[in-house]
């Protein structure tokens, strides 16, 4: 059990935690699923935002969104990759908080995701926040009270 004081990680900012947008590798609306296929596989993410030409967030695309949507009965039909636009395929229920928001609030939600958007209050996508950052956060608090 956890005896200390837990408000001070609880109501810290988030912004200090943040993996900014110009280090995060996304596709925009209207890029076709062969250019979002690359961009994932060269980048080995398992998903990757999907921003509109205001850098606003839309909603999020994995490999497996695209792979499904390439499945015929009989074989994967490849030769579709350049005629499905991600904004076709893409989830649009995608786990995001606010560039103001707490700690508490991040560890809320980032329980069923593992990476948080990160948007400011007009949407503009400003970068990731990942469980792996959170958990280690919170591992360094734990052990150093």
């Amino acid at each position: 059990m956890i005896v200390s004081n837990n408000r001070d990680l609880l109501q810290m900012q988030i912004q200090d935690l943040i993996i900014s947008s110009e280090k995060v590798a996304h596709v925009q609306v209207g890029n076709n699923a062969e250019h979002a296929l690359l961009v994932l596989t060269r980048t080995g993410y398992s998903a990757i935002p999907v921003l509109d030409m205001k850098y606003r967030l839309q909603g999020l695309l994995s490999m497996k969104m695209i792979t499904e949507s390439i499945l015929g009965l009989e074989h994967i039909e490849f030769e579709r990759l350049s005629d499905i636009k991600v904004d076709d395929i893409m989830d649009e229920q995608v786990g995001v908080i606010k560039n103001t928001e707490t700690f508490q609030r991040a560890l809320d939600l980032v329980i069923n995701n593992a990476f948080l958007c990160v948007v400011d209050e007009d949407n503009t996508f400003v970068g990731i926040l990942t469980r792996r950052v959170i958990l280690k956060q919170l591992k360094k608090y734990v052990y150093s009270t």
